[in-house]
Formats: C-alpha cells, structure tokens, sequence
C-alpha cells in the first residue's frame, strides 16, 4: 500500500494545518517516491543519501511524528531504478530496514513541503538542506584497511556519482589517503553524502570523506599512485607502471577489490546507498521489476543466438539456471541466475555489450521464474535448464571465481591448458574462433595464459565459444574476462 498526504483545515477553524494519511492501492511509477518506518529523529540527509545514488534529488517532506517521509526525484526512470534495486537489497538507515514504495503523488508541491515545516523555507532540489560544498576535492581516509584499495578502485566507486577527474593517493601517519577531484563541487558533495562513513568490504575499509582545502590538483604522471583522467599522455614517472591505454581511453579503471568486482553477496552494501545501488542506478531499467534474479536481454541476433551461447556469457557473472528465448520475438530472452545480486551483476556489466554482431540490452525482468514448456510440448529448443550444470563458476562456496569478475575487455585469462599445448595452438584455436589476435602471454607454469584479441565483441566470441573446449585428455579449456592487458 501506499499513503497519501492530504493539507485539511482544522474543525476549530483555525489556520493551522494537520496531516490526514489514507491507504491506498499500490501506486502505479512515479518519481515521487514514501518511505516508512524511518528510525527516531532521522534527519532529511540520511533521507536524501538513499536516493543519491540513482540520480539527482529534486524534494524532500518528512514526517517526523510519523517516521515517514517524501523524496522526489529528477526522472520517474531514476525512481523506478531505485525501487527495483531496494526490491532486492533492503534499504537500512541507522541500521534499521526501511519500507520503500511509490507514492500517488506525482510530484511534491511547494506548500506541502511549507506547511509540514512549519512555514519555513520550502526545500527544493537546489537547497535539500545541505550545505554546498566549495570544492570539487574530497579527501579521502580508508580506515581499517583489511584489503588493498586501490587508485583503481576509488575510481569505480566515486564515478558511479559524476566524473572523477583527478586522482593523487598517499600514505601519511601511517594510513592510505586520497585526494579526488570530480567535476564541480555539487558533484563531490553528493559523493560525500553518499560514502562517507561506509565500507568497501564487510566490516572494513570504510571511508573517512572530508572536503579539501585545494580547489585543483596538479597531476604530473599517470601511475599507480597518481592519475589524471583528462591528460592521458602524461609520463608514468621513474619506475612506476604505466597507466593502460585503454583504460585511458574509456576512463573506466577495474580491480579485482572493486565493489562491482567482488563477491555479489558478500559486498557490503554500503547500506544500501552506493556500490551496487549506483551500478544499478545507471542503468536504464524499462518496466517495474520485483525481486526476481530474472533478466530480459533484448536485440540480440536471433539468427546466432542460443540458449547455450547466453548461458556461458551470463554465467561469467553467476550460476545461469535457466534460458528461454522468446518464440514469438526471438532476439529477446529471458535468464534466470542464482539470485538476484547475480543478476544485478550480470546487468551492470553485460547491458550495452556487443554480442554477433549487435548491442545487446539487458534489464530486470517482471518475471520471477523461467518457465519450462509442458511435458510433450516442443518449443524448438527455445528453452533450456541449466540448474544442474557442471559449468556453473560460483556454486562453491570461496571459490576463486568470487575474486575473478571483470567487465568483459579484449584480455581473456585462459586456465587448465595441457602441458603440451603451445602458443601456436592457442592462437590459432581462438582466431578460427573469429578475430585476430593480438598479443599472447603464458604463465610461469604453461598451465595459465592471457590472450588478447583485437576487439571486446572478439573476446565475447571466443569466451563464448572455447569455454570448456576439450583440449584432449580431458582437459577442458576455463575463459574468463581479464583486467591485465599484455
């Protein structure tokens, strides 16, 4: 249900105003968005932190006395993001679940929000009750740092807010810092709202955020320590690595320790306000999904595409159960994982790949399961269960596979190879495949190698196709995404 507020004037005439709330149906999207069962004494901030992460915050209204409260966001998309994520992530402020549902209204009105304050100044999109930042700089302090965080790292998590422009790491008394520059102040402010206070991973490096006194950082190489995304041809420095072209090129950095890089369900959430929050908040999502691990994949090439094919690319994200290709509008599909974080997973990184030739589009499904067709029923091989599949990466619990999930990129990390198998092979093998190869690398002991192809649809090929290829003797050839280039 959800609960409207009504403005009625008092029986005693007077001017007063008092809140009537009325249940109602579910409401329909709206960007208008009610929130319930919020802790005593919330305050507005700890509000806004949950919708930041999927897009600009346009109102707030709370309701103190009734632990509820109102936030309007930009677009109705953003709105729907959010709630799909908080359907299968419950939101938590100040520790305590929170409810989160559309409202009826289709925006916040001025003198609702007046009223409820009492007759102050009326919030709005360009106030929130925030003080603005005056710099684009945030500094940044990993407490307890348990695991390594990287420049990289830092870069995929504060993007998910705006442009990170510059990047300088240090160590000072004895702790990891940062100094981080987006784009504009507001930017950097939402960031901090957000993160500040959170862990990357469960339990540790969380992060201390303050802003900085410099109002511009002065980067002179691309390296490790330090990085400027809009000079990607300054030096790396005296013996430091050098910064990846492409990652350059893209301004994506990838880690292994990145929060859309690691365990699906061991991450933490960053009480549910960043991290996945802002991976799924990016990504266009159509409909209104519930909290199924379901996905709808959409322009795929029907003449090329199988139910096997869609298993092995999904399954590089989770444990793929089962796969059914629309038989009436066959370059869509639908694609049950395991969960869905998995799920999440496999959309943020798999929405907008190239795949036979065509962008794909991946978004969360209506749907809660996969049905198989009826006994006798002959659906020309358009579906396919996969739940008891020997190839599913994740069904071991602390397998290295959690430590192992990157975007798709032209570097493909190829494992259990055949002592007597040799470079020619394997070029030769992955270029039948469709490509060219580009550079090759083999592992001190021959039984790992990286090989890289001249282009991501190439690597997607040749993932999809030599994963789990016999190469004699039972050795069965493992693909993986990689995020090293040679």
């Amino acid at each position: 249900m959800t609960f409207i507020v009504y403005l009625d004037g008092t029986s005693n005439g007077s001017d007063s105003k008092k809140l009537r709330v009325e249940d109602r149906m579910e409401a329909p999207p709206s960007r208008v968005l009610h929130i319930r069962k919020l802790p005593n004494e919330t305050s507005e901030t700890e509000v806004i932190a949950l919708g930041l992460p999927f897009g600009k915050v346009t109102n707030i209204l709370t309701l103190k006395g009734k632990n509820q409260a109102f936030l309007e966001l930009g677009t109705e998309e953003a709105a729907i993001t959010m709630v799909n994520y908080y359907s299968t992530v419950t939101p938590h402020v100040r520790n305590v679940p929170v409810f989160i549902q559309y409202s009826n209204h289709k925006e916040l009105k001025t003198d609702a929000v007046s009223a409820v304050q009492g007759g102050g100044t009326p919030t709005s999109g360009s106030d929130l009750a925030l003080t603005a930042a005056s710099s684009p700089v945030l500094r940044i302090i990993i407490d307890n740092m348990f695991y390594p965080v990287t420049l990289d790292v830092l870069q995929q998590i504060f993007s998910k807010f705006g442009t990170v422009m510059k990047i300088i790491t240090f160590t000072k008394n004895n702790q990891f810092q940062a100094l981080l520059q987006f784009n504009d102040p507001s930017t950097a402010q939402q960031a901090k709202i957000a993160l500040d206070g959170q862990n990357i991973y469960n339990s540790c490096c969380t992060l201390r955020i303050d802003y900085s006194k410099l109002v511009n950082l002065n980067v002179k190489y691309n390296n490790d320590k330090s990085r400027d995304y809009t000079r990607p041809e300054l030096p790396a420095g005296d013996g430091q690595p050098a910064m990846d072209p492409n990652m350059a090129a893209a301004f994506q950095g990838k880690d292994s320790n990145s929060l859309l890089g690691k365990i699906p369900g061991a991450l933490s959430p960053l009480n549910a306000a960043a991290a996945a929050a802002a991976a799924a908040g990016r990504v266009a999502l159509s409909g209104h999904s519930g909290s199924s691990g379901v996905l709808l994949a959409s322009n795929l090439n029907e003449e090329m595409v199988t139910p096997q094919s869609l298993f092995t690319l999904f399954g590089v994200y989770g444990d793929t159960q089962r796969v059914k290709i629309l038989y009436n509008k066959k370059d869509s599909a639908l694609i049950q994982m395991a969960d869905a974080s998995q799920a999440q997973l496999a959309m943020s990184h798999l929405n907008g790949q190239k795949m036979y030739g065509k962008v794909i589009r991946v978004a969360l499904s209506k749907h809660t399961s996969v049905q198989l067709p009826r006994d006798g029923l002959d659906d020309q091989g358009l579906t396919k269960d996969f739940t008891n599949s020997p190839l599913h990466r994740f069904k071991k619990p602390g397998s290295k596979n959690f430590q192992n999930i990157f975007p798709p990129s032209t570097t493909l990390h190829l494992s259990n190879i055949p002592t007597d198998v040799t470079e020619e092979d394997l070029r030769l093998l992955f270029s039948n495949a469709g490509g060219t190869v580009n550079a090759f690398k083999f592992f001190q002991d021959h039984k790992m190698a990286l090989l890289q192809m001249s282009t991501v649809e190439e690597a997607i090929q040749g993932l999809i196709d030599l994963h789990n290829y016999n190469m004699g003797d039972n050795h069965h050839l493992r693909v993986s995404f990689s995020k090293s280039s040679i």
